[in-house]
């Protein structure tokens, strides 16, 4: 699990162009958006893309996105349980 943690960590930071982030600076409990790691609504976006490429994880409930999306922690747990790829 915690190399999946590692890989999301690395994932997010391509696909948000968070280029002066390391995955270090990303704790796996720290909160993904508002005071946390402060994305926003089209970062959100970005991560359910970036579930389905990487992983075959289609989200079609947005009420879903914000319970995977809370940490590198959740999203971890559910990738472990509903990848395909």
């Amino acid at each position: 699990m915690d190399s999946l943690k590692e890989q999301l960590k690395a994932q997010i930071i391509e696909a948000l162009n968070l280029e002066e982030m390391q995955p270090s600076d990303i704790q796996n409990d720290q909160p993904l958006f508002g005071e946390g790691l402060g994305l926003d609504s089209i970062d959100a976006l970005e991560l359910i893309v970036l579930l389905d490429k990487q992983y075959g994880i289609k989200l079609s409930n947005p009420k879903e996105g914000k319970a995977i999306f809370q940490s590198i922690d959740s999203m971890a747990e559910y990738i472990a349980a509903h990848r395909t790829k």
